[in-house]
């Protein structure tokens, strides 16, 4: 049964009283996943069956890298189609869910770590929206991104996300939307045919990640630099690895992981995602 709606703008008021929202990360892949029936976005629909419907969702994706941190504020978020090369089909999709001003102003002053900024032109991207529609097809939940400052280490965007935890019991479904591996310069187009093939090497590198995440250990994964060369070949850029922080950084000490989607594509990307919670 769907949650009943408390009021987007008194959702932080102290006698509002939610479940503690679960946190996923998403390895979001090809934009084609947005209008594709296949096991990933079937993954990412059962997800949503499975959690409490959320009275917003805030997303993380790497799809949007700012100078700053900013939090979108409008009303009316803009579906962005932010690639080139598909089908005609994939610019025709809108997302036209409603953004929530009100949340975005109590993200900012809840914020002691950087000084948000309120944004009113970006928009959803395809790491938000191409995920989500699969999860709420009737764009009925207010959806709002919050940027990665690239001027920032790794060790600030996982602090920072920490300061996003009140959100969680505030019926604030919190997602992060990247790739734990993902090296699009070495994509295996030659194995386009082969749905689940993986270098060693990405393969090896994201074992690495779910065997720190698995043990708690944060630290490493933090730096992952010091991982070596699979690691390396595995995040050549880190906007894909930086939701994976985010969402990490929420994670109470006595919650669970639960992966799914733990496949390769490509040879060079992993759709490895999980919740916590």
């Amino acid at each position: 049964m769907a949650m009943e709606r408390t009021g987007l703008k008194n959702i932080f008021s102290s006698d509002v009283k939610t479940e503690k929202m679960p946190v996923l990360f998403i390895g979001h892949g090809s934009p084609m996943n947005a209008i594709e029936e296949n096991e990933f976005s079937l993954a990412w629909r059962h997800m949503a069956e499975t959690i409490i419907r959320p009275e917003a969702i805030l997303c993380i994706s790497a799809h949007w890298e700012t100078n700053g941190t900013f939090v979108t504020a409008m009303q009316k978020p803009k579906t962005i189609h932010d690639f080139g090369g598909f089908p005609a089909e994939l610019y025709e999709v809108q997302y036209p869910a409603s953004g929530d001003p009100v949340l975005a102003e109590k993200i900012k002053k809840s914020i002691a770590l950087a000084d948000i900024i309120l944004d009113d032109k970006w928009g959803l991207d395809h790491g938000a929206w191409s995920v989500i529609k699969h999860m709420y097809p009737l764009a009925d939940i207010p959806v709002l991104e919050m940027s990665l400052d690239y001027n920032k280490a790794t060790k600030y965007h996982y602090d920072l996300s920490k300061e996003l935890n009140t959100l969680r019991n505030k019926g604030v479904l919190i997602i992060g939307s990247g790739n734990m591996v993902h090296n699009l310069g070495r994509i295996a187009w030659d194995h386009a045919s082969d749905p689940e093939f993986g270098f060693d090497w990405a393969l090896q590198a994201r074992d690495i990640f779910k065997k720190l995440i698995n043990s708690g250990n944060h630290t490493g994964l933090i730096n992952y630099g010091i991982l070596g060369h699979e690691v390396q070949l595995a995040i050549p850029t880190p906007e894909h690895y930086l939701p994976m922080l985010y969402a990490l950084g929420l994670k109470d000490d006595k919650e669970s992981v639960t992966f799914f989607n733990d496949k390769a594509v490509l040879g060079s990307l992993t759709m490895t995602s999980f919740r916590i919670g």
